[in-house]
């Protein structure tokens, strides 16, 4: 039995974050809504409630039922969860003179205590809150303070519980990965034994024991958490495992035969399906990028469902779907939609499926990239740079049409190309890669005209927006500081290359408050 730590989530932005780092210390957690507490049988070593945009004080405030939880298995409240142990069991939250938002020195005052061992002080953390704890129960002790804040860490006596009004899993809580480990190796026990060698095994064997002798067709994108899923897939059922390729005419440029080329080789079985005027046809008219995102799951399924009909006994669909997809449609705790995913919400009603199989459901980005070294997939398909199912759907602003995806591919390809180009050559000089390297770029075609001067004439065409991030885990994105002298390369070639294209714009946002895709 996998042991794990849970983390009840009130909605905080924080809270894949926290999971995040306990991961990182190689021990499972699974995040669950407050109000849907799972059963806490032998596996659950301890508990972690999360921040909240709600304040205790609120009419509609998250109240979980901690009967089984608190005073039973070690609790650690963050910031809203340790303003719910003091407020609601007899302490008090006020309002703060002034929101407490960003960094703070934290004094440690007792030292020896098992959340606190090792932690220096002072050490700086990270606040982000509009309450404060005024008061605390008499069993409640201080064990660390800011300057502001006198309860910024108290322990309960004759219980395993913990609140802190910091967030230690942001990276600016200098020393906060040390006190999470307190509590999830010291405190809770946990051997620290959940790896990708670890998490390869135990999937294979369940994808065995759920999937039996049963055949399974698997949509791949020709990425790295469709061809994961497949290897993971293929080690637990063999020749059982179907996949499947669409072509929905959104694909990068000259795509479909290098992914196709890509899984040679491996073991797969892999057939190819063109499917350009199914998807360009539905997706005529339509401008709502939530409407586009739902066809083109649709098609995929539908595709899905036709090749299936040509097997036997076909009973199974299987996704590459990973956690930050169910996170961003909403799926994931108490967390707000942001976008839907075309791989995520269960199968229609009209399909004949038994179930969505997703071994990857609970991992993240780099997560998944371990799985796949630990499987033995090739490098360049484990680092492939990510594609979104939707593909250029989802890069093309406002309506899809054909000559619109020959646009966004061709300029794609020219900044992929340069890119790529651009890093090579800065390995060759240096022996290793630039800092600013991203790990996704790709070309959008927005929605906006633009003015210009071409040959003496005037013209009036497509304005293409250039995006490079550098992330680990797609929850969390930065802008990527392509040199200006790259940039400029790109964009004479992308005007002077592209028909229909005569302004080049980089986008400078980091995500927050972006998504990674511009739709």
């Amino acid at each position: 039995m996998q042991e794990k730590i849970v983390i009840l989530d009130f909605g905080s932005q924080y809270t894949q974050l926290i999971a995040r780092r306990v991961r990182e210390l190689n021990v499972y957690c699974e995040i669950h809504p407050f109000n849907k507490i799972p059963e806490l049988d032998a596996s659950v070593r301890g508990v972690i409630l999360s921040g909240s945009p709600f304040s205790v004080r609120d009419e509609n405030a998250p109240k979980p039922d901690l009967t089984a939880i608190k005073g039973r298995l070690p609790l650690l409240g963050v910031c809203y969860g340790a303003q719910y142990l003091a407020h609601f069991y007899g302490g008090e939250v006020q309002s703060a003179p002034s929101r407490e938002y960003g960094r703070a020195m934290l004094t440690v005052v007792e030292p020896s205590d098992p959340l606190m061992q090792g932690v220096p002080s002072p050490t700086q953390v990270w606040m982000s809150h509009g309450d404060t704890i005024t008061s605390v129960p008499d069993t409640y002790r201080v064990i660390a303070s800011t300057e502001d804040v006198r309860y910024a860490a108290f322990r309960i006596e004759g219980e395993r519980s913990w609140g802190i009004q910091f967030h230690p899993e942001v990276y600016h809580s200098t020393d906060g990965i040390m006190l999470l480990r307190n509590f999830v190796v010291g405190i809770c026990g946990c051997k620290q034994n959940w790896t990708p060698e670890s998490f390869v095994e135990t999937t294979v064997r369940e994808l065995r024991e759920k999937l039996g002798d049963d055949r399974v067709v698997l949509g791949l994108s020709g990425g790295v958490d469709s061809s994961v899923a497949a290897v993971l897939l293929h080690r637990a059922i063999g020749k059982n495992l179907y996949c499947i390729f669409v072509d929905s005419g959104l694909l990068r440029k000259n795509e479909f035969d290098s992914v196709l080329e890509s899984y040679k080789g491996m073991g797969l079985n892999v057939k190819g399906v063109k499917a350009h005027d199914r998807f360009l046809g539905d997706l005529a008219g339509v401008t709502d990028p939530e409407k586009k995102r739902k066809i083109i799951g649709r098609e995929f399924v539908n595709c899905f469902q036709a090749e299936a009909e040509k097997m036997t006994d076909a009973k199974w669909l299987a996704q590459g779907t990973i956690y930050p997809d169910v996170v961003e449609s909403g799926l994931g705790g108490e967390s707000a939609v942001i976008k839907s995913h075309h791989n995520v919400g269960g199968l229609p009603d009209f399909v004949d499926f038994k179930e969505i199989i997703e071994p990857l459901r609970n991992l993240f980005k780099d997560e998944v990239r371990k799985a796949g070294l630990e499987l033995g997939i090739p490098e360049n398909l484990v680092f492939r740079q990510p594609f979104p199912g939707p593909g250029l759907g989802i890069r093309i602003i406002g309506e899809v049409t054909a000559d619109k995806v020959r646009i966004v591919q061709d300029a794609d390809f020219i900044y992929r190309e340069e890119v790529d180009k651009a890093v090579a050559e800065y390995k060759k000089a240096n022996g290793e890669a630039p800092a600013w390297m991203p790990n996704q770029y790709f070309a959008a075609l927005t929605n906006m005209r633009s003015v210009g001067v071409m040959g003496d004439f005037r013209t009036y065409e497509n304005v293409i927006a250039l995006r490079a991030v550098t992330s680990v885990d797609a929850m969390t994105a930065d802008w990527a500081r392509i040199p200006y002298d790259v940039l400029e390369k790109i964009s004479t070639r992308i005007v002077n290359e592209v028909k229909h294209a005569n302004r080049i714009v980089y986008d400078i946002t980091s995500k927050p408050p972006a998504t990674i895709e511009w739709e």
